[in-house]
């Protein structure tokens, strides 16, 4: 299987809401073979109305026509469950590193040769601390993680 770098919700709301990683997620998914862990669409479909105010069935519009063309479904299995269990109890810390479940599936759904999109510094850490490549995202302010 090839390469994929794989998208977390941050990446795919900005892609279909708008924001500084939009452009470089657009370049991405032209581009590269991405894709995404179940976890992260809900999690897209979720924040998109809560935060963003889109409705569901608007948000799906967008990211439909996505997952037919450019970007993998990644369906949560039961390997990548325990591994995603596993990385939830190994690295989250309240204050220190509250990587979400959502967050851990993307991780634990990584392949050897593939890599994580975020801004998230969080998760960008415990992707680097199991070996998982990382692309570091621009973030709402348009920095990305270890830059000030």
């Amino acid at each position: 299987m090839a390469q994929l770098t794989l998208l977390d919700a941050y990446a795919l709301i900005a892609f279909a809401a708008g924001g500084p990683a939009q452009g470089e997620v657009r370049g991405l998914l032209r581009e590269q073979h991405c894709g995404a862990a179940t976890a992260n669409l809900i999690e897209v479909l979720d924040v998109a109305k809560r935060v963003r105010g889109v409705q569901i069935g608007r948000a799906r519009e967008v990211i439909e026509p996505l997952l037919a063309d450019t970007l993998t479904a990644i369906p949560l299995d039961l390997d990548r469950a325990w591994r995603a269990a596993r990385l939830r109890a190994d690295h989250y810390d309240r204050r220190t590193c509250p990587v979400s479940l959502a967050d851990c599936v993307l991780v634990a759904s990584a392949g050897e040769d593939d890599r994580v999109a975020t801004s998230d510094s969080h998760v960008l850490e415990v992707s680097s601390r199991e070996g998982v490549r990382t692309l570091p995202l621009p973030d709402e302010r348009g920095q990305r993680a270890g830059q000030n």
